[in-house]
């Protein structure tokens, strides 16, 4: 099983795997980009492609190989990412390790909802049951190709009719509960079917699997229109988007999507040949959904219901969209209320609608001088007062100066005054954050260059000339953390074998609390072997006169008295220092 592992970790080019999801550039013999786990605009997440090896060095500080990557990445057990690598690059892995019962249970509650996919969509197309609700579908101009392609389906109006079904496949209770697909009376008593007479829509993660279920009634007033599955284990609303296992290829061709309200508004655009479309749940775009399409694209448009809930979730998204560094705008649907309806009365329309998105900031004013009429001053006071926290978000300072200058003509008042306008909403809203929380505590330039020394040594093609030239000037002792002290001696044994330097041979000498530590200090250098050359030697002399001057200072500060030999003796050794730094 072991060698199985490794031999998918020696299939995998880590640069390409990671090339595929993030946008690499080349530093030294190291790779950089954003990281893809926290916001960040200075890159922090290094990829070495000489140990295979990832590590994020900002705020969230995680790392790994492969596997740990596509586990992350994709929300995965150890499990499940080892299969999907495995299928992806052709490794065959006879003897999984040790199963995980959460992993299996997980794989149970898909299957469950799998088979509930395939139940409802035979009531729909193959039984007489399903023929009320397929008529529906066809009188909204849903195609039977359409229906076929989302899984589209039936429940029956009978309390257990799924409940039954599912019983008959050896599936228990709790499996039914927990994947949301039945309700349980009361604590180890009976279920019955959470959707009865609704049409079914499949609720897939980006990877395809069914994780929950949207059903709508067919007709009255009775009951809600649409239920939802509950939060289980596999379905989660805040990073859930609807059709987007279909349509994600599209939207990372065409470098956009086209986010609606329901899962109508994402099936008759698709019919349509809009392919680049997903469907929100829930009532606003969340922070889990963009980091979700940010995979695919950076351009984000919303077509949101033309009412009151569609204008707030636009002003919603911008809160959330702004910081993560989104290109957002908004498609003004004419001839319908929704994409659903725009689509059916007139397809040619709603089409050049979704050519032409208006920036979300020109909706902003466009919506707010509709709201209030800029004729009079007290109307354009309101505009401004509307418009000054989303400008001051904006991050961008040449985006928020044009935009500025916008609100100046809208109003027709001088830039200077659209300026203040924003400034005051800054004033009267910062909240001063207690100085101790924001501090962030920089390494002491001690510690830093003992790290660059060791990174440099990491990444020479040889020790041996490195070594030569600043072994008399430091040992192992004169570095703060004692790790970095043992990792110095083994490089300076390492040094007198001569030849190459092989680090993945060299780390696997290591114990392990020490390869961890060299194989973070490799990723964190910053510049190749070459840069460092000239300025070695400098570095050692630095680190040895800290050294010195450390124990200086604790020997003087001691309640005993100072031991004069020793004082002496480190302050010649301070002055000839100083002299070596002088003539290097």
């Amino acid at each position: 099983m072991e060698s199985a592992i490794e031999k998918l970790k020696e299939r995998i080019d880590l640069v390409e795997l990671i090339g595929s999801y993030v946008q690499l550039k080349k530093a030294g013999r190291n790779f950089k980009g954003i990281c893809p786990f926290h916001q960040e605009k200075t890159p922090s997440f290094v990829v070495s492609p000489d140990r295979q090896l990832w590590r994020c060095f900002g705020s969230c500080g995680i790392g790994g190989d492969a596997i740990a990557f596509y586990m992350k990445y994709e929300n995965l057990s150890f499990l499940e990412a080892l299969t999907d690598l495995a299928t992806r690059y052709g490794i065959v892995i006879e003897k999984m390790p040790v199963e995980d019962k959460i992993v299996h249970y997980k794989e149970r509650l898909i299957k469950v909802n799998q088979v509930a996919t395939d139940f409802y969509h035979y009531i729909l197309t193959k039984s007489s049951i399903g023929k009320p609700a397929l008529d529906y579908l066809k009188n909204r101009s849903i195609s039977d190709k359409i229906i076929e392609t989302f899984q589209l389906g039936y429940s029956p109006s009978s309390w257990d009719s799924l409940t039954r079904f599912l019983h008959t496949k050896k599936f228990e209770n709790k499996e039914l509960v927990d994947s949301g697909l039945c309700v349980q009376k009361q604590m180890g008593g009976s279920v019955y079917d959470r959707f009865r007479g609704r049409v079914m829509f499949p609720l897939k993660d980006h990877r395809g699997n069914t994780v929950g279920f949207s059903g709508r009634i067919l007709s009255g007033d009775s009951e809600a229109k649409y239920v939802n599955t509950p939060e289980t284990t596999l379905y989660h609303k805040r990073s859930m988007l609807f059709g987007l296992h279909l349509t994600k290829d599209a939207v990372k061709k065409e470098n956009k999507i086209i986010l609606v309200e329901g899962e109508f508004d994402v099936i008759m655009p698709f019919q349509q040949g809009v392919s680049a479309i997903a469907a929100i749940k829930g009532s606003a775009l969340t922070t889990e959904q963009l980091q979700l399409i940010k995979r695919y694209t950076n351009r984000v448009y919303l077509a949101l219901d033309a009412d009151k809930a569609g204008e707030e979730a636009i002003r919603r998204a911008i809160e959330v969209a702004e910081p993560m560094g989104f290109e957002l705008g908004v498609i003004v649907i004419d001839g319908g209320k929704d994409p659903d309806e725009a689509v059916r009365t007139n397809e040619i329309e709603f089409k050049k609608s979704l050519e032409h998105p208006i920036p979300v900031y020109d909706f902003l004013m466009q919506m707010f001088a509709k709201k209030y009429p800029p004729s009079d001053p007290f109307n354009k006071k309101q505009i401004g007062e509307e418009m000054a926290p989303f400008l001051y978000a904006i991050t961008n300072p040449i985006v928020q100066s044009y935009y500025i200058k916008q609100l100046a003509k809208l109003l027709d008042v001088s830039e200077d005054a659209a300026g203040r306008v924003v400034r005051g909403y800054r004033k009267r809203h910062l909240i001063r954050p207690n100085k101790q929380e924001v501090q962030v505590k920089k390494p002491l330039r001690e510690l830093v260059i003992q790290q660059f020394l060791l990174e440099q040594l990491l990444h020479a093609p040889s020790l041996t000339p490195y070594m030569t030239e600043i072994q008399n000037i430091i040992t192992d002792d004169v570095f703060t953390a004692p790790s970095y002290g043992k990792l110095f001696t083994k490089l300076h044994e390492k040094a007198q074998e001569g030849g190459t330097f092989d680090i993945n041979a060299f780390i696997k000498t290591l114990p392990a609390e020490l390869a961890s530590v060299a194989d973070e200090l490799y990723l964190k250098a910053s510049s190749d072997e070459q840069s460092a050359t000239n300025s070695i030697k400098h570095i050692a002399l630095e680190i040895k006169r800290n050294a010195l001057r450390s124990k200086l200072k604790n020997i003087l500060n001691s309640a005993s008295e100072a031991d004069e030999e020793i004082l002496k003796e480190l302050q010649a050794q301070l002055k000839e220092l100083e002299k070596m730094s002088s003539t290097v």
